[in-house]
């Protein structure tokens, strides 16, 4: 197990295992090595000096990283853009902002052609699409499920097209199709922050929950009775991450 001096939000996987861990503390995505060390992967104080937030990589080895660019709890103003952000990593310092003007993006993943990224805004309370072209720029802007209510945070996808994802507020779990029908939901006796499809035959949904005390009450909190469910899923996981 390595350890270092950072907020480590969230992983992914490179094509050839290395795992990419996002240093929110650091403003970089690390490597980790088979011995267990972190290396610099890519310093991405281009996408924000305040940090990144989540992590996809898609099958070509590219990653996504995103950030909300603005202090916890900031919202876009009214009417305006908000300062959240994508950039694409597509190598070992190679860093590239290739989205602006979304709303605290959290969760996000890539269809099983990596021709879409599909990206969890939270304040928004949607799932936002891009299209993918050939240079890693994203277009074809597009709301993918307005959730109503819901502040979707990690997301996952499945078989069908369909988006799992998690939301913390409303301690669930909700499979969405593109459009915003409601497929399923798991609901759960604290708040749900992420999900994903695996198991053998990446059919059983597992979602990591926790307390949660509200943004004004996290330097106090201190049981937060961190958890990890499953649940048979109706669709495999498709797509990236795919781990």
């Amino acid at each position: 197990m390595a350890e270092h001096a950072s907020l480590p939000l969230c992983f992914d996987f490179l094509p050839d295992g290395t795992p990419l861990v996002v240093s929110a503390a650091t403003c970089s995505l690390l490597a980790l090595s088979p011995d267990g060390t972190l290396a610099p992967y890519a310093d991405l104080r281009a996408l924000s000096e305040l940090g990144a937030n989540d992590i996809v990589v898609d099958g070509r080895g590219n990653a996504w990283v995103n950030s909300p660019n603005a202090p916890f709890g900031s919202t876009a103003p009214e009417g305006g853009p908000a300062s959240g952000r994508i950039a694409l990593v597509s190598g070992p310092g190679d860093v590239r902002v290739v989205a602006d003007d979304l709303d605290f993006p959290n969760g996000m993943a890539i269809s099983p052609d990596n021709r879409t990224l599909i990206v969890a805004e939270s304040y928004r309370q949607r799932l936002t699409a891009f299209t993918i072209t050939a240079d890693g720029s994203l277009t074809d802007r597009r709301v993918f499920a307005d959730l109503g209510e819901d502040p979707p945070d990690g997301i996952t996808i499945d078989a069908t097209g369909a988006v799992w994802y998690a939301d913390v507020p409303h301690s669930q779990c909700v499979r969405v199709a593109e459009g915003g029908t409601v497929l399923d939901r798991v609901e759960f006796d604290r708040g749900a922050f992420a999900c994903m499809l695996g198991g053998t035959d990446a059919s059983t949904l597992f979602v990591v929950g926790a307390s949660w005390p509200g943004a004004a009450g996290l330097g106090r909190q201190q049981d937060w009775h961190g958890t990890v469910w499953s649940s048979p899923a109706p669709a495999p996981r498709a797509g990236w991450p795919s781990n």
